[in-house]
C-alpha cells in the first residue's frame, strides 16, 4: 500500500495564502491518480483539483480564498486517503538572509522572557531544515518538519526578526501569519541563487568561476575535513572568548584579542559540499519551499558580500527578479533591511565597505517595483555585527510591508530625493523634514568637480538640507553617512533616522 503524504509544508497547521492560487505538492509513484480537497471549518469544499504522479510528483493548484481558521486538506487516491487538520488561510512571509535573520527568538532580547509566556495561534512559522549537501539526515529532517504556533514554550528556535515583525503584524491586520525560515549565517546573497540566475549577469558568473577554480580538484572527503578543521577552530577560540567575557564583560574584541590572540579570519573551505558556496543553498533548502505561494519576502543579508562585490545591486536585483520567476509571481513584495552601522572592534580604519553596500540596497530598492528598505543606520553596534535588539528590525520591516503590501499609513525612514545648487551652497530634497538629536556627528560632506569631499556646514530648513563650505565653492555632490560605523544623529519627526545618501 503506497503511503499518501503531502510535503511537509501543507500538512496540520500550516498556514496558506489567502487571495492568491494555492499551490500544493509532495511525491507519489508514477502514474498515480490523486485527488486533493480543501474545505473550511463547516466541512463545505472549497477547492478541489485532480492530477497524475508524474516522475515521482504531483503538483495541485486551488482556486484564491478568503483568510480563515480550521480547514482541512484531504489527499486520496481513490482507495486510501490522509485529512491534514488545523490549516489556516492568511498572510505567508519567506525569511532568508544570513546570521542577523538567523539569530533565534531565544538569543536575543526580550526573548527568554517571551518564550515562556508568548501565545498567538494565528502567528505559526515553519522552520527550513539546514542542510548543505543531499544527504539521508536531510531527508529524515525534513520529513519531520513542521509548522508551530507561537505558543508557551515554543518559538524559541525562530528567527528573532520574523518573529517581532508578524507578532506586530497580525493583530494588524486580523488574519493569521506564517513565517517559512529559510537562511544560513554567513552566506552570501549567490548562494540562494541558482546558476540561472548567476549566469545572467558578469556579477554572478564572477562568484561562480571564482568558487569552481578554488574547488577544482578537491574532493568530498579533503573538503569535509577542512571544513571540520575550520569550524573546530572557532569552536575553541569562541569558548575561550566567552570564558573571558564572562570575567570581563567590559572587553572589547582588541582586548580579548590581546589575551587569547585573534579569532580566526572568517575565510571558511570552499568546496562542492560547502553551504557558502554559489549556487547550493538554492538547492538545499530554498527550493523545498519552491514555489510556495507567499504575500511576500523579508530579507536581511549583505555583510557577507561586503568584501566581495562592488556592484551588489546587481546580484540583489537579480536574486529578487529571479525568485518572482521561481515562486510564479511577477509582483511578489520584497521587503529588505539595510546594513546598520558596523565596525570590528579590531579594525584599524574605517573600510567604507559597509556604505557601499547600503547604497547598492537602497539602489535596488529605488529600481524595482514593490520592494521596501528598512533603514537601521542607528541600531548598528560598534563591535557587535550581530545586535541583539531584534524587535526594533522586526518592526521596521512591519511598517515597510503595512506601506508597500496593505497601503496603509506607516512610519518610514526619510530619504533624499535630490539637490539643486543655489549661492554657493548645495540644496537637498527630502521626503519628510528631519530633527537633529544632537549626538554623534551629521556625517555630511560635499564635494565640488574634482570630487574631493570635506566636510558640510549644516542647517536643517523644514524639508530640506542646505551644505555648504568655503573649500568648495561650486558645490556638486553631497554624501550622508559614507562611513562604517558612527553616531547618527538627524532624524525624521517619526523617530526614523535619515537615510544615508549619496547625491552625484
Amino acid at each position: 500500500m503506497q503511503r499518501l503524504s503531502l510535503s511537509p509544508l501543507f500538512r496540520d497547521g500550516a498556514v496558506l495564502c489567502r487571495n492568491k492560487e494555492i499551490r500544493i505538492w509532495g511525491t507519489a509513484e508514477e502514474g498515480t491518480r490523486l485527488t486533493l480537497v480543501l474545505k473550511n471549518e463547516w466541512n463545505q469544499e472549497l477547492g478541489r483539483d485532480e492530477v497524475t504522479a508524474k516522475e515521482g510528483k504531483f503538483f495541485f493548484r486551488l482556486p484564491p480564498q478568503k483568510a480563515q481558521v480550521k480547514c482541512s486538506l484531504t489527499l486520496s487516491d481513490g482507495q486510501n486517503s490522509v485529512t491534514y487538520t488545523d490549516i489556516a488561510i492568511g498572510d505567508v512571509y519567506l525569511a532568508g538572509g544570513q546570521s542577523n535573520m538567523e539569530l533565534e527568538l531565544q538569543n536575543a532580547d526580550e526573548g527568554k522572557d517571551l518564550i515562556p509566556a508568548h501565545g498567538n495561534p494565528l502567528v505559526r512559522y515553519f522552520n527550513v531544515p539546514k542542510f548543505a549537501r543531499f544527504v539521508p539526515e536531510a531527508e529524515e529532517a525534513n520529513e519531520n518538519a513542521r509548522w508551530l504556533p507561537v505558543a508557551p514554550g515554543t518559538a524559541q528556535d525562530m528567527s528573532a526578526v520574523a518573529y517581532f515583525f508578524a507578532m506586530k503584524l497580525q493583530p494588524e491586520i486580523q488574519v493569521p501569519v506564517g513565517i517559512i525560515d529559510c537562511y544560513w549565517g554567513g552566506t552570501s546573497v549567490t548562494c540562494w541563487m541558482d546558476e540561472t540566475a548567476l549566469n545572467r549577469t558578469a556579477e554572478g558568473q564572477r562568484y561562480l568561476r571564482e568558487y569552481k577554480d578554488l574547488w577544482a580538484g578537491k574532493s568530498m572527503e579533503q573538503y569535509l575535513a577542512e571544513e571540520g578543521a575550520f569550524f573546530s577552530g572557532l569552536d575553541e577560540w569562541a569558548k575561550k572568548a566567552d570564558a573571558l567575557k564572562a570575567v570581563h564583560p567590559e572587553y572589547t574584541t582588541k582586548e580579548i584579542n590581546a589575551e587569547i590572540g585573534p579569532c580566526p579570519p572568517w575565510n571558511p573551505p570552499v568546496g562542492e559540499g560547502s553551504p557558502f558556496r554559489p549556487d547550493g543553498l538554492v538547492h538545499t533548502m530554498l527550493e523545498r519551499v519552491i514555489p510556495f505561494t507567499l504575500t511576500g519576502v523579508l530579507f536581511y543579508q549583505g555583510e557577507e558580500d561586503t568584501w566581495r562585490t562592488k556592484r551588489y545591486d546587481i546580484l540583489l536585483s537579480s536574486f529578487i527578479l529571479r525568485l518572482r520567476e521561481q515562486f510564479q509571481d511577477n509582483d511578489l513584495p520584497f521587503l529588505n533591511v539595510q546594513l546598520p552601522m558596523w565596525m570590528d572592534g579590531a579594525a584599524t580604519e574605517d573600510s567604507k565597505l559597509w556604505p557601499a553596500l547600503r547604497l547598492a540596497q537602497q539602489k535596488v530598492y529605488r529600481n524595482l517595483r514593490n520592494t521596501g528598505l528598512a533603514i537601521l543606520l542607528d541600531q548598528g553596534e560598534f563591535d557587535n555585527i550581530h545586535p541583539t535588539n531584534k524587535r526594533v528590525v522586526g518592526e521596521r520591516l512591519y511598517e515597510e510591508a503595512l506601506h508597500v503590501i496593505y497601503q496603509r499609513k506607516a512610519r518610514l525612514s526619510p530619504f533624499a530625493l535630490g539637490k539643486y545648487t543655489r549661492d554657493g551652497a548645495l540644496h537637498i530634497s527630502l521626503s519628510a523634514p528631519v530633527f537633529d538629536r544632537g549626538e554623534g556627528k551629521y556625517l555630511m560632506k560635499i564635494a565640488g568637480e574634482d570630487g574631493q569631499f570635506v566636510p558640510a556646514e549644516t542647517v536643517l530648513h523644514g524639508d530640506e538640507i542646505i551644505l555648504s563650505s568655503p573649500a568648495v565653492p561650486h558645490p556638486v555632490t553631497a554624501r550622508y553617512a559614507w562611513t562604517d560605523y558612527a553616531i547618527v544623529r538627524l532624524f525624521g519627526t517619526n523617530g526614523l533616522p535619515l537615510a544615508p545618501f549619496w547625491l552625484e
